[in-house]
């Protein structure tokens, strides 16, 4: 992969040596969902230097959106001035990272991105906590980027996002369509720390987000591909649905699946939180 085209992972050697390039755009994403504030206060604190903070309950997220589970999405019109006011365009090549692996919140905020248009758009691989093994810089000197005009683009992409009405459509397939990013006891609903609600949509099929992981980065391209092909049980990924509590770290399992050359999943953004707000939607439980 060339300098100008990082789509998915780029590592914390290659983007140290592209510090300081006009066209490179940091944001980061670090998110508690117990503290929401904890981000914020994190990057303040220490950030990579060039970087912007994209805070995933004001930035990524539309709170005022009811229905719609615990991390609406944003407005693409008022998403799009948010992307133009961080300095992005489309010449922009623009990485996220978060404090490790990717699931809170860049790989959201990287989605976000794609489905607006933006296409060189990456995940630093292992996040702050990997630059920081490498001994790399960081500053706290807050940073503001020179504003653009709000990112030209006609929204968010439809096709690239489900609605509930999509995944209750399909509800009588066979398994292989709906892939679920949440860790098993949650899918099995054994606990449910965070939801009104356990268990999880009738059909789906269990991939937690984790797996897709090895000491805090991404497992190789093969391997991953070797153990989310067999899910999609024949179907094309574009097919498939991806989801987890509120679609945030069914972007991880995106990010994952693009990584491993399976482009094209769907995200469905309510999530497990958004289809427990009609209680009429059926819910399952165990493996």
């Amino acid at each position: 992969m060339s300098e100008a085209d990082w789509t998915t992972l780029v590592a914390v050697d290659a983007l140290a040596a592209r510090l300081g390039d006009p066209a490179l755009r940091l944001l980061d994403a670090r998110a508690v969902l117990a503290d929401p504030a904890a981000g914020r206060a994190a990057y303040a604190a220490s950030h990579l230097p060039g970087a912007i903070h994209a805070d995933l309950d004001r930035d990524l997220s539309e709170h005022a959106v009811a229905g719609q589970g615990r991390h609406p999405l944003p407005d693409p019109a008022a998403f799009a001035r948010r992307a133009g006011a961080w300095g992005i365009g489309p010449a922009q090549q623009v990485v996220v990272y978060d404090a490790g692996d990717g699931s809170m919140a860049a790989a959201r905020a990287w989605w976000l991105l794609t489905v607006l248009g933006h296409t060189r758009v990456a995940v630093l691989d292992g996040g702050l906590a990997a630059w920081r093994a490498a001994g790399l810089p960081e500053t706290a000197s807050p940073d503001a980027p020179v504003a653009l005009p709000p990112y030209p683009a006609a929204g968010f992409d439809r096709s690239r996002i489900a609605e509930a009405a999509d995944v209750l459509s399909r509800l009588g397939e066979a398994p292989g369509w709906l892939l679920d990013a949440r860790a098993g006891e949650r899918f099995r609903g054994e606990a449910e720390p965070i939801d009104p609600v356990a268990g999880h949509v009738p059909g789906a099929l269990n991939r937690p987000f984790a797996l897709n992981l090895r000491d805090g980065r991404f497992r190789p391209a093969d391997e991953l591909r070797a153990e989310l092909e067999p899910l999609l049980h024949g179907r094309p990924p574009a097919q498939a649905v991806l989801m987890c509590g509120s679609g945030v770290t069914a972007c991880h399992l995106l990010l994952a699946m693009e990584y491993a050359g399976l482009p094209g999943a769907q995200v469905y953004a309510g999530s497990w939180s958004g289809w427990i707000a009609d209680p009429a939607r059926p819910v399952a439980s165990g493996p």
